[in-house]
């Protein structure tokens, strides 16, 4: 098999970070969804309910389902994932973040759509790989500018619960020596 001349680094990680959730997780969303379902069905808005659920069910998709792995791509054009190339003229800037022990590269393209691209790094040499290879055409930010929504979103992620299920010591019997 070729490989191709214009491919200057490639890689395979998950589609997007994975984390493995407990049954405490799944029933916090559940309590929520029956809350808000609550909430909204003795308003009178039973129309309502059907999105609550849409999105219960989304949140149970995502937490059962691993994601499938995908190979990622930087070329001499641009970057190729999942079947999406995103060209060096449309892109403006690109940072990381860590999201369930996984390094995330985010690209933003430029103004008036300001697309993100998640693209999950394996490892941390190929994350200083990257590093070196995408300053050359786009922007790095070490520490990007969160916005209202990026604060809203980690505050609403720190509500739901960890998957450890908290459990009592367990306390061995005394046993007395005769």
């Amino acid at each position: 098999m070729e490989q191709n001349p214009q491919v200057v680094l490639s890689w395979k990680a998950p589609l997007r970070p994975y984390k493995k959730r407990g049954k405490l997780v799944m029933r916090f969303f559940i309590a929520v969804a029956l809350l808000l379902s609550l909430i909204v069905f003795f308003f009178g808005d039973k129309i309502l309910l059907i999105p609550i659920w849409s999105l219960l069910f989304l949140f149970y998709a995502l937490t059962i389902t691993p994601p499938p792995e995908v190979e990622n791509k930087i070329t001499k054009f641009g970057i190729e994932t999942a079947g999406i190339t995103l060209r060096w003229e449309a892109l403006s800037h690109f940072y990381f973040k860590e999201r369930f022990g996984f390094q995330i590269l985010t690209v933003v393209s430029l103004p008036p759509y300001f697309y993100h691209a998640y693209l999950v790094v394996d490892n941390k040499e190929t994350k200083n790989k990257l590093v070196s290879l995408l300053a050359e055409h786009l922007i790095y930010q070490e520490k990007p500018q969160r916005s209202f929504t990026d604060k809203a979103v980690d505050w609403l992620s720190n509500l739901i619960p960890d998957e450890e299920e908290i459990s009592s010591p367990k306390v061995a019997p005394a046993v007395s020596s005769k």
